[in-house]
C-alpha cells in the first residue's frame, strides 16, 4: 500500500507537469517537452554504460537531439528560418565522424545506438511538440491522449496487482498479466467515453477509436522498453520518479503511441 501511495503522489505531480503547459502558452509546451526529452535521452544512452560491446557518449546523443529539437520547433513557431533545417545533415555526419577518433571496437554498433536514441525518443517528442503548438482545440487532443495512456497504465497496474494470474509476456515482463491488460483496456474505453461527455461532446467516434489505438500501443510501448532494459540487465531506466523509476519508465507507452495516435488524428481531420 505504501508503494501505491508513493506511486500515486508521484504520478499526480508528473501529470500536472505534463498537462498544465498544454493549456497554457507555446513556450511552456516547448520547454516541458524539451526537458523530458533531455532526461529521456540521458537515461537511454546511459543504458549502455555497463555494456562491453556498445560505447556511446550520452553528451553526443543529447547534443544532437537538442539541436534537432531546437531547429524544428524554432521553425515551427516562426522564430528560425527554414534554411537552418539543412544544417542538421552535416551535423549528423559530424556525429558519424566522431567514431574515427574514438577508436572503439564497434563503431557501427555505436552509431546504430545513437540513431535509435534519436528515432525512439526525439522523434516522438518532436511530433508531440509541433502538434501541440498547432492544436487550436479548446481541449487539447494531446491532453486526451495522455489521459487515456495514464488510465490504461494505472488500471492495468491495479488490475494486475489485485487480480493478475495469467502471464501476458513472461519472457519480457514477468509481472504483466492478461487480467491487468484487460482491466487497462476496459478503463481506457470508459475514459474515452468520459472525455467525450465532459470535454468533447461531438467526437465520440474519434475518442473511441483513439482508445482502441492507444490501449494496445501503450501495452506494447511498455513491453518494448522492458525489452531494452532486460537486454541491458537493468530494472528501471532511472530513479528520478519515486515509485515509477525514470522518465522513460513514464513515457515508454507514450513514445510508441504518439506516431499511431497522430496518424489517426490526421486521418480523422482529413475525412
Amino acid at each position: 500500500m505504501n508503494n501505491i501511495l508513493v506511486r500515486s503522489l508521484t504520478g499526480a505531480v508528473f501529470i500536472t507537469l505534463v498537462l498544465f503547459p498544454l493549456f497554457w502558452v507555446d513556450s511552456s509546451i516547448i520547454l516541458m517537452f524539451a526537458f523530458f526529452m533531455t532526461l529521456g535521452l540521458i537515461e537511454f544512452f546511459k543504458f549502455f554504460s555497463q555494456s562491453s560491446s556498445v560505447n556511446v557518449r550520452w553528451e553526443i546523443g543529447v547534443a544532437f537531439g537538442l539541436y534537432l529539437f531546437g531547429i524544428v520547433t524554432g521553425i515551427a513557431i516562426g522564430v528560425l528560418p527554414y534554411v537552418l533545417f539543412i544544417t542538421l545533415f552535416p551535423l549528423l555526419f559530424i556525429v558519424f565522424l566522431t567514431e574515427l577518433w574514438r577508436k572503439k571496437e564497434n563503431p557501427l554498433l555505436n552509431l546504430a545506438v545513437y540513431a535509435l536514441g534519436i528515432l525512439y525518443i526525439v522523434i516522438p517528442f518532436l511530433l508531440m511538440t509541433t502538434f501541440a503548438i498547432s492544436d487550436s482545440n479548446q481541449f487539447p487532443l494531446l491532453a486526451g491522449m495522455f489521459l487515456l495512456i495514464w488510465m490504461n497504465d494505472t488500471f492495468a497496474f491495479l488490475s494486475g496487482k489485485f487480480f493478475g494470474k495469467t502471464k501476458l509476456f513472461e519472457r519480457i515482463s514477468p509481472k504483466k498479466t492478461w487480467e491487468g491488460t484487460i482491466g487497462g483496456v476496459i478503463f481506457t474505453v470508459l475514459s474515452a467515453i468520459a472525455i467525450t461527455l465532459l470535454f468533447d461532446n461531438d467526437h465520440l467516434i474519434f475518442w473511441m477509436v483513439s482508445a482502441a489505438i492507444i490501449a494496445p500501443c501503450s501495452i506494447l510501448g511498455d513491453l518494448l522498453e522492458s525489452l531494452f532494459k532486460r537486454n541491458m540487465g537493468i530494472k528501471d531506466s532511472g530513479n528520478i520518479l519515486p515509485g515509477h523509476g525514470g522518465i522513460l519508465d513514464r513515457f515508454d507507452a507514450t513514445l510508441l503511441t504518439v506516431p499511431f495516435f497522430l496518424t489517426w488524428v490526421a486521418i480523422y481531420m482529413y475525412f
